[in-house]
């Protein structure tokens, strides 16, 4: 799977291209990352990709053009893929692991990591989705854009060595994971539940789910709402 970031500092991908999962990732050729600074699709010689709001105010406002140039020459690189365009904004829908999952079985993902004040309106036209981390601001869409592209990789097939490890984790069925544990079986005076010691494979597995529903109903209830 191929994801390409459209962003104004390439630099802050440095670490995340050659960390952990993702670098590995990238090694084996599961999934490929591609870094585009949008600088590069200006018209002019100062490079620029931003101007002043029209009617005044705080900030700079990125250009629908140059945006426009950015996504199109992008595109026209993988005619045959399935590309989806996302355009991250505290505007967007939230982004759910049902989104990860849904993402993982495109071919291509055409990621948009704003900065400055924001986003020319008409830009929204450009793109196929908007997407939010949640209810807050950051200073550009960046980290968004790295946090998107992780929780998706992990779907993708042979990212995670061990599958199954991803099918019995928070928000499978709308559920939050059940309790975890190892070594030591006691620490301060707090000991593990007898259950998993039992070796009883099919009441540990009754004991998950109770517990996963009983954190679920208390701590996420909307999830089964």
């Amino acid at each position: 799977m191929k994801f390409k970031i459209i962003t104004t500092q390439p630099e802050i991908y440095n670490s995340f291209l050659q960390t952990g999962l993702t670098a590995r990732g990238i090694d084996k050729k599961i999934i490929e990352i591609e870094i585009h600074n949008l600088h590069d699709y200006a018209f002019d010689a100062h490079r620029s990709i931003d101007d002043t709001p029209y009617g005044g105010g705080a900030g700079m406002v990125l250009k629908v053009d140059v945006m426009d140039n950015a996504i199109s020459q992008i595109k026209k690189q993988d005619t045959k893929n399935k590309i989806q365009t996302i355009l991250l904004t505290p505007q967007g829908k939230k982004f759910t692991q049902t989104d990860a999952k849904r993402f993982a079985k495109l071919d291509e993902l055409v990621l948009i990591a704003g900065r400055f004040e924001g986003y020319d309106e008409r830009i929204r036209d450009l793109v196929d989705e908007e997407i939010s981390l949640g209810d807050f601001v950051l200073t550009s869409g960046d980290l968004p854009a790295m946090v998107l592209i992780d929780a998706t990789s992990r779907m993708v097939p042979e990212f995670i060595k061990k599958q199954e490890s991803t099918q019995e984790e928070s928000f499978e069925n709308n559920l939050l994971e059940y309790p975890q544990y190892t070594r030591p079986e006691t620490f301060q005076d707090k000991k593990i539940p007898e259950i998993l010691l039992s070796g009883n494979h099919a009441q540990i597995a009754k004991w998950r789910h109770e517990e996963a529903l009983k954190r679920t109903n208390i701590r996420r209830p909307d999830l089964n709402s």
